[in-house]
């Protein structure tokens, strides 16, 4: 491996950009997701930034169920990150449907379109609980070689 790919893996690792995404939820993980990046839990503390394109995101972090309607946008929107890419699926919702499993136009969890990284469950997920997923996932990479 050389020094350049050294440098960019441990870049990624000590300051990832997320992009939040929300599938169809009724807003209450969002409020959470949006709370652990204000000054009260300061998850910037982390080198962790939102971002506001794909195309700058390292993580992906959905909230609620996958709905037909934006099944397209999910897998666009995934495809267009770079590699290496993770996704965090944030609330009972992503991780599994949640009480909109069953519902006609409601797919299931986040992983029914795209593979995902790590599960936080709750409903809604506290900020601790996301702040807790993103940090395992992080200390978990320097294991997987990107």
């Amino acid at each position: 491996m050389g020094m350049l790919t050294k440098i960019i893996n441990w870049s990624r690792i000590k300051s990832p950009w997320i992009l939040h995404f929300n599938t169809g939820a009724c807003n209450a993980c969002d409020i959470e997701i949006i709370a652990a990046l204000t000054p009260r839990y300061d998850l910037e503390r982390f080198g962790i930034l939102l971002k506001g394109t794909p195309r700058h995101a390292d993580i992906l972090v959905c909230s609620g169920p996958v709905t037909k309607q934006v099944e397209c946008r999910l897998k666009r929107i995934y495809e267009q990150m770079p590699e290496p890419k993770f996704v965090v699926a944030v609330g009972t919702c992503a991780c599994s449907g949640g009480v909109f499993n069953g519902c006609y136009s409601v797919k299931g969890g986040i992983n029914k379109v795209i593979p995902v990284s790590v599960y936080i469950p709750g409903c809604p997920a506290n900020p601790k609980s996301i702040i807790d997923g993103v940090v395992k996932l992080l200390e978990s990479l320097p294991a997987k070689r990107l």
